[in-house]
């Protein structure tokens, strides 16, 4: 509502707006939008006690001694001098490194082939789609007892024994400190590159035609087109991909946990297994909430660099 109050001078009248209590905007907003609160203000309870909250706490953990049996003691810095001379930790950073150069680039080519093996008309592409994409749905705890079998490092491995046909003697894989990272880097490209192919052959279909139209008629070459118009314009696929692949591969567990237990010598320990074995083997969550927090600061440094090189916006002309 508001007054009409006439001016000193003259019969014209001027409106003042009146100012409405906090009940009554509170009110008018919640006539206005009760159905976006109905369905928001669970979500946001929900983001606060499972993700806000947590985070906080593990923070606060870290300057405690804390193992869940009796009381909470503050320590200050102790947990993070700890994991500066923690000569393992930084084993375990420096393995998950390895798994990543090892993980993220083979996972990206392989699922760009396969996209372009389904764009480029193939029959039965959507046979073939299915096959690539099955790894993705099958359970991890399948796909790794047959990965184990299939690298088992002895003759019945079969593996082995099919490079005991071309002479190769008897692999260890699994039990090799030099080759057992390897072997579980290539079961998380296996179980991801059909995911990946999904996301390159999305970006394949928004592709102007026009631009290879235009380009074969002035005489490029396949392999012309694929590096000066297919590949850069897949650029935000490109930067998804790697952001995804990245964050995946500096959180791998599940196969060092199923296949090699952080061994042999250490060789497969990453930095969330051994975060696992401190804060659930050893009961020390102080400790493994400074181990979170290095990869959290790992993963945030990577993207953020990642970001500043791979997101920018890409054009057509």
């Amino acid at each position: 509502m508001t007054l009409i109050e006439p001016k000193t001078n003259s019969e014209s009248f001027i409106a003042v707006p009146q100012k409405r209590s906090f009940g009554a905007r509170v009110k008018r907003e919640w006539n206005k939008n009760a159905i976006v609160y109905v369905f928001l203000i669970p979500i946001l309870i929900h983001f606060f006690i499972f993700q806000i909250f947590p985070f906080a706490f593990s923070f606060v953990l870290t300057f405690l001694d804390w193992k869940i049996i009796g009381d909470p003691e503050f320590v200050g810095l102790k947990n993070w001098q700890r994991f500066l001379e923690d000569k393992l930790a930084w084993k375990s950073i420096w393995n998950t490194v390895l798994f990543s150069i090892y993980y993220i680039i083979p996972t990206m080519a392989l699922g760009l082939i396969l996209a372009l093996i389904i764009n480029s008309g193939v029959r039965m592409k959507a046979l073939f789609k299915g096959i690539f994409f099955l790894p993705v749905v099958t359970s991890f705890v399948i796909i790794a007892g047959i990965w184990g079998w299939l690298f088992r490092g002895t003759e019945s491995g079969m593996i082995n024994y099919l490079l005991s046909f071309i002479g190769v003697d008897t692999q260890l894989f699994l039990a090799d400190s030099s080759q057992a990272l390897l072997v579980l880097a290539g079961l998380s490209v296996f179980k991801v590159a059909g995911s990946t192919m999904i996301y390159y052959f999305a970006g394949l279909q928004s592709v102007d035609k026009q631009l290879y139209e235009s380009a074969r008629i002035d005489g490029a070459s396949p392999m012309r087109i694929f590096w000066s118009i297919t590949f850069p314009l897949l650029k935000p696929i490109h930067f998804y991909v790697a952001i995804v692949t990245t964050i995946g591969s500096f959180q791998i567990f599940d196969s060092t946990f199923l296949l090699t237990g952080g061994g042999p010598n250490y060789a497969t320990t990453t930095i969330v297994f051994y975060l696992y074995q401190q804060g659930f083997g050893g009961l020390n969550l102080s400790y493994a909430a400074v181990l979170s927090y290095v990869l959290f600061f790992i993963i945030l440094f990577i993207s953020l660099i990642q970001r500043r090189y791979m997101g920018k916006e890409t054009k057509y002309y």
